[in-house]
């Protein structure tokens, strides 16, 4: 964003300070300046000269010696006795008794000014005839592209009130004895009134304590005449993405080069000029960040004007010479037969301002800045429109900005102004939530608290008035300040944007570094949070690595889970085609990883992951959006084979995670679908599909399925090219997090040391691990008294000639914290065990 200096002091009513002063201040208080452009010293040489005599040189056909006037401004040059410079020029427009621009011996041609080698002139003979310097064409000059003849000033090109005399600066005439700040965009993102040039010199006014005042043009309620002449019908059939639309036709208009202080302004702003329509159209957006554009009338067709949604396979022909085929998701305005644009990025070729344009239609629109933004990345088109656009123009300045066009361009009114819109003035319910002004009740204590400030009632009001953001009270009568945010300030909607606003103007490097008062109690731990990092931490103690991948995953990868990919969100907008999908859980993500790891050289580990998956059968939040499930899933893998399956292994280290996290939970086998009593509805399956069944184990917290541990299917092994020895497991979070879970309270170890019985039971082939387990357990419980006892698993044996029967091996460790064990205290425990695993499961110890 480029902003003139001289444009600025135009528009503030105060002196400005020194540039290193400014540029210090803009850095801090607005947004950071990256480039300072000092147009002075680019045009510092350039004179204007009044041509007295041309004459044909003697020895070139195309070329003419010329006599200029320079008022005797430039010193130790040749002259006549008159007083004239002698130039030597081969454009074919001189002639005798015009006006020129003229860079003197010495002089660097501005074109050339920032190159690595700039081109300084001299005084050199020509076809024998000796020139002081060249008279400048306007590519020369850097002020147009034109090389077809130097620039002849007129009384048109002056500003107003400046006439034209000999020797004057060329640069002081026409407003390029200029500094211009080239500040960086991305620091007005949320500040669309900052890429105009008001709206930074109101906060240029602002951050140095002066009073702003927007000319009446911008701010007064517009009124406009009828006219005739030109059939014109306006329409607007998107409203909710085109707020406000307006149009006029105007008549009788001459298509020609700028004024040449027009020309020089836009330089200024870092425009470009091309004629007096097009640029009339880019000024008004340079100076007020509202984009509008001009169509040739007679190339309309129907007398229609209006925006719609394109048709899917439309084509466009786009002023960039470029062709675009669009979509039912781009805005166009079309005329009674095609698109003529594409909504607020750029104008269409077929309808361009040329030459032989006579007649005109101005629109002046606003546009939904997400829909223009998807438009352009759709397309890879992006314009200073769109730039504007994007950020959320208010389409509250539409009618002044129309206004003051009109004015700029010459020519009749030929029609009514259009102006479709969906409200009726500012203070419309339209404008609720979607564009300010706003009215906002705010009281001092409530921003000093927050800024450390002891600022009064009356500095408020001065540091907000400044900018035209105006405050009243008095808060000693009312309670509060009254905050009533401009059109423009689209930013400013909460309380807190309004203390921003405050340090801001203050300038945050002035605040006192002092903490805010606040009570000293701890705030209250945050139970989701916590939980996530107890289950961190104990994984991580378990030895296994906590992986973070995308939410979005690829069909293919659903599909090796054996997910469907039906059933998850897929992105209209993906970051990349590998992106595509919301996934269902988090495990088929991890176990993507599983291969690249292992080709790493890592030959063990454990990845697990806190993420979240989103079905489509889940129903919407209150909000409407899709409802998320978060889960705690894991995956173990080793090259080589270990002692036991490796479900026990990644068992091993579920137990010891919910068993930490106090979760009571029992662990049933998936083989047989209604072990349990329930079946498993579409949306568990997508968690249980990459699980083989047979060799799975649902975890339950009472009735509720809190998740699965267990081995995966061979086609999901092959599938991600896992290793054989693998398994995972797969929690739902917020189940967990729902469950009541007991305190774990700190018990030291004891002093006395352990005792270990292995007791082995051999039972029938159809007795389970699991039922042996909990008739262990339940022995335990009822003979151990206070005697601590952990039971582990050792080993399952099966004969090679008798199937029929299985010995598992369960190792009990004792512990008591007085005293130490004997033989005596762990025989009861052992006996009570062999005991009941005869009597309830035919389990005879061996």
């Amino acid at each position: 964003m480029k902003v003139s200096l001289n444009i600025v002091k135009s528009l503030v009513n105060f002196e400005l300070p020194p540039v290193d002063e400014l540029v210090a201040r803009v850095n801090a208080q607005l947004g950071s300046v990256e480039k300072v452009i000092d147009l002075g010293a680019q045009y510092k040489d350039a004179r204007i000269v009044h041509v007295v005599q041309c004459e044909p040189h003697p020895n070139a056909d195309r070329l003419h010696v010329c006599l200029i006037d320079d008022g005797g401004a430039v010193a130790n040059i040749p002259r006549d006795d008159k007083g004239y410079v002698q130039v030597v020029c081969g454009a074919p427009n001189v002639h005798a008794d015009m006006w020129a621009v003229w860079l003197p011996p010495n002089s660097t041609v501005p074109a050339s000014f920032a190159d690595a080698e700039p081109f300084v002139l001299g005084a050199r003979k020509l076809r024998g005839v000796l020139s002081q310097g060249m008279l400048a064409a306007a590519d020369e000059l850097a002020i147009g592209t034109d090389h077809d003849g130097i620039v002849e000033i007129s009384g048109r090109d002056m500003p107003k009130g400046v006439v034209l005399q000999a020797g004057d600066s060329f640069a002081q005439v026409f407003g390029l004895d200029d500094v211009v700040l080239d500040i960086e965009n991305k620091m007005f993102t949320h500040r669309p009134d900052c890429f105009g040039q008001l709206g930074v010199a109101r906060e240029i006014s602002g951050i140095f304590g002066q009073a702003f005042t927007s000319p009446d043009w911008y701010t007064v309620a517009q009124k406009f005449a009828d006219g005739s002449g030109l059939k014109l019908n306006v329409y607007n059939d998107i409203p909710d993405l085109v707020p406000r639309f307006m149009a006029v036709a105007v008549k009788n208009v001459t298509v020609q080069p700028s004024p040449l202080w027009l020309q020089c302004q836009l330089v200024a702003m870092g425009g470009k000029p091309i004629n007096n329509i097009v640029d009339a159209t880019n000024y008004i957006m340079l100076m007020t960040a509202q984009p509008t554009h001009a169509y040739d009338y007679d190339k309309l067709r129907g007398g229609k004007l209006g925006a719609r949604m394109a048709r899917e396979g439309e084509t466009i022909a786009l002023l960039n010479g470029k062709t675009y085929t669009l979509g039912t998701d781009d805005i166009v305005i079309a005329d009674g037969e095609r698109a003529v644009a594409l909504g607020g990025i750029m104008g269409g070729a077929d309808t361009e301002v040329s030459s032989d344009t006579n007649n005109v239609v101005l629109e002046c629109a606003s546009f939904d800045m997400y829909a223009v933004r998807k438009t352009a990345m759709r397309h890879g088109v992006f314009t200073d429109a769109l730039s504007r656009f994007n950020k959320g123009q208010s389409p509250l300045q539409n009618a002044p900005v129309l206004k003051r066009l009109m004015g700029m361009i010459g020519g009749e009114q030929a029609s009514e102004v259009h102006d479709k819109k969906q409200f009726s003035d500012e203070f419309d319910e339209y404008f609720a939530g979607k564009y300010t002004p706003a009215n906002i009740d705010i009281n001092s204590s409530f921003i000093n608290q927050r800024l450390g400030l002891q600022l009064t009632d009356s500095d408020i009001y001065t540091l907000l008035n400044n900018v035209e953001v105006h405050s009243h009270g008095p808060e000693d009568k009312l309670g509060y300040t009254c905050v009533q945010v401009p059109f423009w300030r689209t930013d400013i909607e909460l309380k807190e944007d309004v203390v921003e606003e405050v340090g801001r103007l203050y300038d945050f490097s002035k605040l006192p570094r002092e903490l805010p008062q606040r009570s000293t109690k701890p705030a209250p731990k945050n139970p989701r949070r916590e939980l996530k990092r107890q289950i961190r931490e104990q994984l991580s103690r378990a030895g296994a690595n906590e992986a973070l991948t995308y939410s979005f995953v690829h069909e293919h990868i659903l599909k090796r889970a054996e997910q469907h990919a039906d059933q998850a969100y897929k992105l209209s907008n993906a970051l990349s085609p590998d992106l595509q999908y919301y996934r269902l859980s988090v495990l088929p993500s991890l176990l993507d990883k599983v291969h690249a790891n292992i080709k790493a050289g890592h030959d063990e580990f454990c990845l697990f992951e806190i993420g979240k998956g989103h079905d489509v059968r889940l129903p919407h939040s209150e909000d409407g959006l899709p409802s998320e499930r978060t889960f705690v899933d894991a995956v173990y893998a080793a090259k080589k084979a270990r002692a036991s399956a490796p479900y026990y292994q990644v068992q091993r280290i579920a137990v010891r995670l919910l068993g930490s996290l106090g979760a009571q939970f029992e662990l049933i086998p998936m083989a047989a679908e209604n072990d349990d009593g329930k079946e498993l509805s579409g949306v568990e399956f997508e968690v249980a599909a990459p699980f083989d069944r047979q060799r799975s184990a649902w975890i339950l917290c009472g009735k509720e399925r809190l998740g699965i541990v267990g081995e995966f299917k061979q086609a999901v092994r092959r599938n991600f090219k896992l290793p054989e020895y693998a398994a995972g497991f797969s929690i739902n979070f917020d189940q967990l997090l729902a469950q009541p879970r007991d305190e774990q309270a700190y018990r030291p170890l004891s002093r006395f040391p352990s005792t270990s019985r292995d007791v082995s039971l051999r039972a029938p082939r159809d007795v389970s691990y699991a039922e042996l387990y909990h008739v262990v357990q339940a022995a335990v419980d009822e003979s151990a008294g206070d005697i601590t006892v952990t039971i582990e698993p050792r080993a399952i044996f099966q004969p090679a000639n008798d199937h029929s029967i299985k010995t598992t091996t369960f190792r009990l460790r004792m512990t008591h914290y007085e005293r130490t064990l004997t033989d005596a205290d762990a025989k009861p425990i052992v006996d009570r065990v062999a005991t009941m695993a005869l009597a309830k499961l035919g389990a005879e110890c061996v």
